[in-house]
């Protein structure tokens, strides 16, 4: 894969050299910046294969750059991890929400930021459907051809809800979705579906899938990702 380029916005300086000397540690090459200007100057600039981007930053904010970052062509497919304060559950639903790939909540383990960078770059350097949108990952086979989802080698039995919230999930492995990005990729923006009811489809997904079930996973407060 090579060498790969890891932004790190974070204004405060103990936590930016942390993460630096980690990410370094690892292989990586970074650029800093200390404020939401610069580092949209620098994403802009060196096109980095990832953005850390802390959301509490002074002048532009970490959602504002986030928005900014994937409203603009030439930086929208740069994934963006955030690194958020614990509990600022809101935050992170809004950050999700405008494209950003995932978080880490301080205080953070050097290794799970570590591990966090890594998955987000090994999802979006490898496929993640064959020809035909044939998506297979730990036993299951989702095939939207035949709208057939293969637990081993037994069928289940879907809706139709159900079958589009497992493969938009497992098409994703490791990717937080929150509700509202659930609704609107299942149904579409206008259809008229509460929190609640995308938390009823889940459960009935799950024991659909039997053992299987446990790779849907609950991350409070924000939404469910596949396990990867």
């Amino acid at each position: 894969m090579g060498t790969k380029h890891v932004l790190i916005v974070e204004d405060e300086e103990d936590i930016r050299e942390l993460v630096r000397f980690n990410l370094a540690r690892e292989g990586y090459t970074t650029s800093t910046a200390g404020s939401g200007e610069e580092g949209l100057r620098l994403a802009r600039t060196k096109q980095p294969d990832l953005v850390l981007l802390d959301l509490m930053l002074p002048g532009i904010d970490g959602l504002e750059v986030c928005r900014r970052l994937k409203k603009e062509s030439a930086t929208e497919n740069i994934p963006i991890v955030m690194l958020t304060a614990k509990g600022e559950e809101s935050d992170i639903v809004a950050g999700l929400e405008l494209g950003a790939d995932d978080y880490v909540t301080k205080p953070f383990s050097p290794k799970v930021l570590i591990a966090r960078v890594r998955a987000v770059v090994r999802r979006r350097a490898r496929p993640t459907t064959e020809q035909g949108g044939v998506v297979r990952i730990h036993e299951l086979t989702i095939d939207p051809q035949r709208h057939e989802v293969l637990v081993g080698e037994s069928r289940a039995d879907l809706t139709y809800t159900e079958f589009r919230l497992l493969q938009l999930l497992a098409a994703r492995p490791g990717l937080v979705f929150t509700r509202y990005q659930i609704v609107n990729a299942v149904r579409g923006e206008d259809y008229p579906v509460t929190d609640r009811s995308v938390d009823v489809q889940v459960v009935g997904l799950r024991r659909k899938l039997g053992a299987a079930g446990v790779y849907i996973e609950t991350v409070r407060g924000v939404g469910y990702r596949f396990k990867d």
